[in-house]
């Protein structure tokens, strides 16, 4: 079973590699393999041929996978990033929990 502390649509921090710092929103996930892709991060150039008549070719920017552990999610209310704690709420469902003292937002 493989499962990603983060999810499609979340604001996450990079924390390591060449965009460390930058934030973005999560565009897919990839459990199975680990990777997430985030929008403006890890940008990659790719060379794209026309493939119809009259269609432009060139050189395209496109965001690249990343691993998932290289990104941190960011609270929605508080702004800070942060590890994800699971409450267990009294009908059974579970929700994140932001880890801050003063926050304690679910997201």
């Amino acid at each position: 079973m493989n499962k990603l502390h983060v999810k499609k649509g979340d604001t996450v921090e990079i924390i390591s590699g060449k965009d460390k710092g930058k934030k973005g929103k999560v565009l897919e996930v990839s459990p199975k393999e680990q990777k997430i892709i985030v929008e403006g991060i890890n940008v990659a150039q790719k060379h794209v041929k026309p493939r119809a008549v009259g269609q432009q070719g060139g050189i395209v920017s496109v965001e690249a996978p990343m691993y998932a552990c290289k990104a941190m999610l960011v609270c929605p209310k508080c702004g800070k990033r942060t590890r994800v704690a699971h409450k267990i709420l009294k009908d059974g469902t579970k929700e994140r929990v932001c880890m801050h003292k003063d926050c304690g937002e679910t997201f």
